[in-house]
Order: structure tokens, then C-alpha cells, then sequence
């Protein structure tokens, strides 16, 4: 993005592997469980957007799963767009676009990118301010077709607690780097969803202590 932020060793792990592929172990981790909920949750036909795509492993997996919809993987490091690019093409699919330099925490992206199916955006809120979360939802909300679901997962304060012993270090190394970052309360986001015009239509347990948050537009 080009709010950029130094951020601790420990945020956003991905180590190099061959041609170019960026690895990532949360991304190992969370792929299946996300893509189940997708399943059920993501429209079977049109245009989606993820958001900070990071190393790729997603984009390429559920491009593969949601043949349906055509995804369009975004990221503002140039190092991870190369990588989610070289998944992309080892995927064999053509139903992912070339990655997209995209700042989802400065204004006007919803309106240039409007008439999205599905956005998606995994693992993100927690390592921003919370400025720009709601400069990022208020666009995410604005690009969204009539109809479109916007799929939020990641790790989130519940009235003000942490859950585990591995949450509340993580949080701690977040803040002390930045006291603007770290794990957002869950109800704060769910009104910032309310008030971008969005339904909320499921918040469901995920493994590792996340939580998937699933909003729609409405359709008219």
C-alpha cells in the first residue's frame, strides 16, 4: 500500500521457494477451511476481487475451486505480485487476471473496480489502523455489485478479550511495534459493515481462533 507500515517479523511470514513462489505457512494453513466457506458462501459466476493476495497460494487454489468466477488477485508489494503471478500461470487457469497493484486503504479503488461479485480479503485488518479499515470497507462496499459478498477472515478481539495465550503475544508484538495496529474488535467491524450499507449475513468460527464475517449488498 502506499501507507506503508513497518511491521514485525512475526506479521506476515512467507518464505522463498522455486521460480519465484513466495510460501507462506498461514496461507498453507487456512486455504482449505476458507475455501470451504466459499463454497458456500460465494456467488458461482462473476468477478472476484482479493485484496493484499500476498504470496498467491489462495488466488490459484480457489480460482481452480470458484471456476465460475473470474479473479482478479491484488497486492501492493511487487515481490508478492510476482509470486501470486507465477501461481497463477503454473495454475493453468485463465480465469485469474495478472495481479493488480492496489492500495485498498486509499479512497476512489471502489468505483474504479466496481461490479464485484466477491471481495475477498484474508488475514489483513489486524496488521492496519483502524482509519484505514474503514477507508478500506467503506471502498470494498462501494465496488460491490448489487448482490455482492464482501468474505472478511482473520483474528479479532471478542468485547475486548483475546482467546489464547498465542493471540495475546501476537497482538502485543503488533502494538508495541505500532500502537495504531493490532486485532480489531469484531463489533466495530460489523458496524463499520452497517454502516458501508452492507448485510451481515454469517459470522462463523474458524480453526486457529479467526473468524469469517460474510456481508452482502444489497441487491436493490
Amino acid at each position: 500500500m502506499t501507507n506503508r507500515l513497518t511491521l514485525p517479523d512475526t506479521a506476515s511470514i512467507a518464505t522463498q521457494a522455486q521460480g519465484g513462489k513466495l510460501v507462506a505457512p498461514s496461507a498453507s494453513r487456512n486455504l482449505e477451511p476458507i475455501a470451504a466457506l466459499l463454497a458456500k458462501e460465494a456467488p458461482s459466476c462473476g468477478r472476484a476481487l482479493e485484496i493484499a493476495s500476498g504470496t498467491g497460494q489462495h488466488v490459484a487454489a480457489f480460482a481452480a475451486r470458484l471456476p465460475g468466477l473470474h479473479w482478479q488477485p491484488s497486492d501492493p508489494d511487487p515481490t508478492r505480485r510476482a509470486s501470486i503471478d507465477t501461481y497463477a500461470a503454473e495454475s493453468g487457469r485463465d480465469n485469474i487476471s495478472p495481479a493488480l497493484d492496489l492500495d485498498a486503504a486509499t479512497p476512489g479503488w471502489g468505483r474504479r473496480l466496481a461490479g464485484q461479485e466477491l471481495i475477498l480479503l484474508v488475514n489483513l485488518l489486524h496488521l492496519i489502523p483502524m482509519d484505514w479499515v474503514k477507508v478500506l470497507i467503506a471502498e470494498a462496499a462501494q465496488a460491490l455489485a448489487p448482490g455482492g459478498r464482501f468474505v472478511l477472515y482473520g483474528p479479532f478481539l471478542r468485547d475486548g478479550q483475546l482467546i489464547s495465550d498465542g493471540d495475546r503475544a501476537f497482538h502485543a508484538s503488533l502494538t508495541a511495534q505500532d500502537p495504531r495496529i493490532g486485532y480489531k474488535e469484531i463489533a466495530d467491524i460489523l458496524r463499520l459493515l452497517i454502516t458501508a450499507g452492507l448485510t451481515v449475513r454469517t459470522q462463523k468460527e474458524m480453526p486457529a481462533n479467526n473468524l469469517a464475517v460474510v456481508a452482502e449488498k444489497p441487491a436493490f
